[in-house]
């Protein structure tokens, strides 16, 4: 039972102690409550895209704005372009080696380190932007992945969605495996391999190294994402040809990789808010691309004279069988191998779904325009 004479003496010696500290200010500090003591962490984040960047660069900034925000200020990002600090490539060793905290970057880009780093971001014929989401969250990619990045000292997490790429941008027009013999196109991960199978020359360039590239001849056409970044990276006025669909990269994740001795001294508090930092920010962005990518592509063909082309059925084929392939032979043993099987198996179990829903459903909304 409660004694009532004890809650009466307790709320007079309540009223006694805030009566003193009234009195005496000194007593004040005496009887206040502690104050929380909170730490303040404060990271550095490398990119792989130019400055200014819309969509990608501000999937990054938006990751350092919102972890900002929902740990009252108490975590504090700061945001470096691709060679503000490293270079785009080295993003990765950056982090790993603990010279930065973070990245934000594309996981195919590591694909020195292992040819299973391709399944985390887009590979040829692969997983749609949903379907990545679902393989990584539901379908134990997660788990796949924190193995293969711990490897190498990093924790790795969604952080962004282009949804669905474009093909690409060429100089000439694509009418047969003929022309892709010989071609010199910008393309990292698994398409690059796709290209050279079928006799192209794929070559690795980071975001800002392209235009001048495609500029000078140096490269023949390039791929970078969709309508809305390609856009504001000038492409257009190199190559007139806009190629699609984007076989390389359907639906390509971006992620936030960080230090794993940094990340494993953060409290489970601060661990959860990067992540649903990051998880917000993947939602945002590929809702941003699907509609961003929509009005820039009206605005390429209306008033740039963008000429929209489809690669021919013999290609698409080709690109096809090569593509399948070169998921095939990354996954040989050890980890890889465990990639690429769990990847394939989500990929064949969600075909299903897809065939039915968003496969069945496109051509059929195009009956009634």
């Amino acid at each position: 039972m409660i004694n009532r004479r004890n809650i009466v003496g307790a709320g007079l010696l309540g009223a006694a102690g805030a009566a003193a500290a009234f009195a005496n200010p000194e007593a004040a500090q005496v009887l206040a409550p502690a104050k929380i003591n909170r730490n303040r962490r404060k990271f550095n984040m490398v990119t792989t895209w130019p400055k200014g960047l819309p969509g990608l660069g501000r999937a990054a900034e938006r990751v350092a704005e919102r972890v900002f925000a929902m740990s009252d200020g108490l975590m504090e990002i700061k945001v470096f372009a691709a060679g503000e600090l490293v270079p785009a490539f080295e993003s990765f060793d950056a982090v790993a080696n603990g010279s930065a905290d973070m990245y934000h970057g594309a996981e195919y880009y590591w694909t020195a380190k292992s040819p299973a780093f391709p399944f985390f971001t887009a590979v040829p014929f692969g997983m749609t932007a949903q379907e990545i989401m679902g393989w990584i969250d539901f379908g134990g990619g997660q788990e796949l992945w924190d193995e293969l990045s711990g490897q190498f000292g990093v924790k790795a997490i969604q952080g962004a969605n282009t949804g669905h790429q474009m093909g690409g941008w060429f100089r000439k027009e694509i009418n047969s495996l003929d022309d892709l013999v010989g071609l010199k196109m910008r393309i990292p991960g698994q398409g690059g391999d796709v290209l050279r199978a079928l006799g192209g020359s794929a070559i690795a360039l980071s975001g800002g190294e392209i235009y001048q590239a495609l500029q000078t001849g140096s490269i023949d056409a390039t791929e970078w994402v969709g309508p809305w970044n390609d856009y504001s990276l000038g492409f257009h006025r190199e190559a007139p040809y806009y190629y699609g669909p984007g076989f390389h990269e359907p639906g390509a994740s971006l992620a936030v990789g960080m230090n794993l001795k940094v990340w494993e001294t953060l409290t489970a508090g601060e661990q959860a808010i990067i992540k649903a930092a990051c998880e917000s920010t993947n939602h945002t962005s590929l809702g941003e691309f699907t509609y961003q990518n929509s009005v820039y592509l009206d605005l390429l063909v209306r008033e740039h004279g963008t000429q929209l082309r489809s690669f021919p059925p013999e290609v698409v084929k080709a690109m096809s069988e090569a593509a399948y392939d070169v998921r095939a032979a990354s996954g040989k043993d050890g980890i890889e191998k465990r990639i690429y099987e769990s990847f394939e198996a989500s990929l064949k179990l969600m075909r299903g779904w897809a065939k039915v829903s968003d496969g069945a459903y496109y051509p059929a909304r195009e009956l009634g325009k």
